[in-house]
């Protein structure tokens, strides 16, 4: 499945456009990495245990649009983009979409 945030990909030509696709995933913090954010926010510095979070909740989110696409016949995506939102407090919702399409070689 390719995957890309452009509306066109190289090489490729788009011959059938199947629709809006969407993978999403809901994530709280966790109590021992939220004492490990707070002192590493004392000291500076990256907060490593929420990059790895949203790293985690990314993935997760293209594997689910990936599937959806798959399920309608795709072999591209295009136009994909992330957006997140927060539920509540210490959770977050981390949202791919994008355009499932039928791509062909040039």
């Amino acid at each position: 499945m390719i995957v890309v945030t452009s509306s066109q990909i190289a090489g490729k030509r788009i011959v059938r456009t199947l629709g809006l696709v969407r993978g999403n995933t809901i994530r709280a913090r966790h109590v021992g990495k939220d004492i490990m954010a707070v002192m590493r926010n004392l000291v500076g510095g990256e907060i490593s245990e929420y990059t790895k979070m949203m790293a985690e909740a990314r993935e997760q989110a293209l594997d689910r649009m990936m599937e959806e696409a798959g399920e309608l016949s795709a072999n591209a995506i295009v136009d994909v983009r992330f957006m997140t939102s927060m539920l509540m407090a210490g959770a977050a919702e981390l949202l791919a979409f994008g355009t499932a399409v039928v791509v062909e070689n040039e």
